[in-house]
């Protein structure tokens, strides 16, 4: 297999680790949630030393996380968990829970799905950070942001660019408060809620 690259994991690394160096300063265990080519978990891992990196996703894409894994040997990086929104997860409790380009790809079922699982396994006084485009008041962040989602509804119907108030509607029912909405690179945002 060749190992996944994909060009917006490179292009917003280093923008959302200097969001994370703040947001998880006091955590020590992060899942994330969707973890894609595993470029992401790689980079922050090594950058965030004194966190234990979990990464998890469907086991189709576990192969080429633990492609990116085998170039580093990094004792806060683990081994990929399966992880489908449909199950129960396969984590007990973390501090932190991390999320990038996600809830625009799958349904809203899943989305209202992923915040139960936040409830149940999210530490008191722990972080989360969801990172993509979103809407407010129905209205998209950009021209290309509109194009994107109707890329996004005519390949999945289910899919497309998430209501921020809906989501921090379904936030504010899994216990947790906004605590930033940071305008990231290419149209995209850093949510970052806390626990109470």
């Amino acid at each position: 297999m060749t190992k996944p690259f994909s060009q917006a994991c490179e292009n917003n690394k280093k923008p959302i680790l200097a969001q994370l160096k703040k947001v998880f300063k006091s955590s020590r265990s992060v899942l994330e949630v969707g973890s894609g080519t595993g470029q992401h978990s790689v980079f922050f891992a090594e950058h965030l030393p004194y966190l234990q990196w979990y990464t998890s996703d469907r086991a189709i894409n576990h192969e080429g996380i633990s492609l990116w894994h085998s170039e580093v040997n990094l004792t806060n990086l683990h081994t990929p968990l399966e992880l489908d929104l449909n199950n129960e997860w396969p984590v007990d409790k973390v501090d932190a829970i991390y999320t990038a380009n996600t809830f625009h790809i799958v349904s809203w079922q899943l989305v209202e799905r992923f915040f139960d699982g936040v409830m149940r396994h999210l530490n008191s006084g722990g972080m989360l950070c969801i990172y993509g485009p979103f809407k407010y008041q129905g209205k998209f962040t950009s021209p290309s942001n509109d194009d994107f989602n109707t890329f996004l509804i005519d390949r999945d119907p289910l899919s497309g660019i998430r209501d921020f108030e809906a989501v921090e509607g379904l936030a504010e029912q899994a216990g947790l408060s906004l605590m930033s909405d940071t305008s990231m690179p290419a149209n995209n945002q850093l949510l970052v809620f806390k626990r109470q």
